[in-house]
């Protein structure tokens, strides 16, 4: 079954985001569980955590479905070290925030080398604090997201993912996020049956299916192969609507959160209902 939703606002309380997901059509979502913009927050208070879980059952959302990412202010893989040691508390923070709402998941950009260091010691750095994160926390699954490559960001090829997957103690608490606009951009190619089905199967060869644990659905404003993250609404951009359906007709995508992160929010229930529909075709 296909679990389908969008990132939602948390604001005014992080309990209001089940709600928001109900009212779309989403059978899955995703949210800050702290602002975003900031390094700390104010511990969630016991009344704010039974009023999510509490949301979260009104919504008939399951904790599996959820997919919370993480501030965009962390970088793991930061060449310095006290500020890799911030980014790396910061994220514990979020884990251990998420571990409290009963949450499963954690979606995070595993980091960038600012141009300053190799991507192989950016990833040492980054595979070193998922291993800190995961040794101070009891349930969390770390999902490393997949990038466009933009910047100094790693995480653009498959074997990025793999190799962050390969250095982490815990492997069944680890997995991978796979943002379409991200690796249309990273250049690999979903939009003829072909090529999707030839890039797929190197994300098996490489990573593995076992470790696909949600996807973020977006069309891409962007070029193939540019290294340029712009998203872009469903259909509209330049990945097209039958990489799509052929998601959506992907059994090996069933039971994970599907999330939208298109860039018109007031479309989100039209490209819910249509995706769904594509299962059906």
């Amino acid at each position: 079954m296909k679990y389908i939703g969008a990132h939602v606002s948390s604001a005014e309380g992080v309990f209001n985001a089940p709600l928001r997901a109900k009212e779309i059509g989403a059978k899955a979502f995703a949210l800050f569980i702290k602002n975003q913009r900031q390094w700390f927050a104010k511990a969630n208070t016991p009344a704010e955590i039974a009023k999510f879980k509490e949301n979260l059952a009104i919504s008939g959302i399951a904790p599996e479905y959820v997919l919370p990412h993480d501030s965009y202010l962390i970088n793991l893989g930061h060449p310095e070290a006290e500020k890799r040691k911030r980014s790396t508390a910061a994220l514990l923070d979020e884990a251990q925030r998420a571990e409290k709402l009963g949450l499963k998941l954690l979606n995070f950009h595993p980091g960038s080398h600012l141009k300053q260091i190799s991507e192989a010691a950016c990833l040492d750095n980054i595979a070193a604090a998922m291993n800190e994160v995961l040794a101070k926390t009891e349930t969390i699954t770390l999902v490393i997201e997949n990038t466009a490559g933009q910047g100094g960001n790693v995480g653009y090829k498959f074997e990025h993912l793999a190799d962050l997957i390969d250095k982490t103690v815990v492997k069944e608490r680890v997995g991978a996020c796979i943002d379409t606009c991200h690796m249309f951009a990273a250049g690999y190619d979903i939009r003829t049956k072909i090529a999707y089905t030839q890039t797929w199967q190197e994300f098996a060869n490489i990573v593995g299916f076992e470790y696909l644990k949600a996807m973020h659905l977006n069309d891409a404003k962007s070029e193939f192969a540019s290294r340029v993250d712009r998203h872009h609404s469903i259909g509209l951009g330049n990945i097209g609507l039958d990489a799509f359906k052929f998601i959506m007709q992907d059994k090996r995508m069933d039971e994970i959160p599907l999330i939208l992160e298109t860039i018109d929010s007031a479309l989100w229930p039209e490209e819910i209902k249509l995706l769904y529909d594509f299962i059906e075709e």
